[in-house]
């Protein structure tokens, strides 16, 4: 057994329990049923494919080796990973629309849009997915092949290009975030003629928490995306193994960031797996704009 494929069947198993106790909380709880939990458990259904698509990918690779086999789970695996991409984009969206639009965000027209949105993620990622089972791969001219058999160099290019665009846009909103957290701030300072301590500290703590979301993301994904770029099918798998291992773990850290911290989830993940649920503790609800 290559140690590489063991640590990604681990990290996938990982990922799927994680994402799958994530699904099946907000699937249990009538209460999450807002836009922005819609988000949040589109992440998760996402990520959770992709971890059953590593253990599925493990599987087939030692116990039945078939081209079409490999298609199927390669094309799965990008499928799946595209749409978690995706779906940090809408998230990311989502949370600048509802600082952006305070007034407006709870509207029908903010619902409408984030389910066109994520109607176009998962559209846009199953198309990317279908492009190697459809015949863009290099079964049949391995001249033609990349990193990440049997995808193309081509096709890993779009993938990578449409990856720089995602982080380019995710950049720019998590900077103009930034901005209307700060500015808020500055018109309490004005308001009450000095900004308090725990302004202060909220504000930095919630631009901090902005860099640490972009900074995972960043480097779980940027090694990945640049190698496919640069690398050669010719050079060592071991490389090719090194920087896809730590992009899984952006899959194994969402749940961590973008559910697990939320304490309406945690009120209903202490429901559902405790039957009960202790009312002298005091949980307060996140706004959508909370990061």
């Amino acid at each position: 057994l290559n140690p590489w494929d063991v640590m990604l069947c681990v990290s996938g198993t990982a990922i799927a329990c994680e994402n799958a106790l994530v699904v099946a909380i907000i699937c249990y709880s009538p209460a999450l049923r807002t836009p922005m939990f819609v988000l949040v458990g589109s992440l998760a259904t996402a990520d959770l494919l992709a971890g059953l698509g590593l253990i599925l990918n493990f599987v087939f690779q030692y116990v039945i080796q078939s081209e079409t086999v490999s298609l199927l789970t390669v094309g799965f695996l990008v499928a799946s990973f595209a749409a978690s991409v995706s779906s940090l984009l809408a998230i990311t969206v989502d949370r600048y629309l509802s600082l952006y639009n305070a007034l407006t965000y709870y509207s029908e027209r903010t619902v409408l849009c984030i389910h066109t949105m994520l109607a176009g993620a998962w559209g846009v990622s199953l198309c990317l997915g279908l492009l190697p089972v459809l015949g863009w791969n290099c079964l049949h001219d391995r001249t033609t092949c990349s990193i990440v058999r049997p995808l193309t160099k081509s096709n890993v290019t779009l993938l990578s290009a449409s990856f720089f665009l995602i982080f380019l846009i995710m950049l720019h909103l998590y900077i103009e975030i930034c901005k209307i957290v700060c500015r808020h701030a500055h018109q309490i300072a004005l308001q009450q003629h000095f900004l308090t301590a725990s302004h202060y500290v909220a504000t930095k703590k919630g631009v901090s928490t902005l860099a640490i979301i972009l900074g995972t993301f960043g480097a779980s994904w940027l090694p990945f995306a640049i190698y496919c770029v640069v690398g050669d099918p010719d050079y060592p798998s071991v490389y090719t193994y090194a920087t896809l291992l730590p992009a899984t773990y952006n899959s194994m850290i969402n749940p961590i960031i973008y559910a697990y911290r939320n304490q309406e989830i945690q009120r209903s993940m202490w429901v559902l797996l405790c039957g009960c649920f202790q009312a002298k503790v005091s949980f307060r609800s996140r706004s959508p704009s909370d990061v």
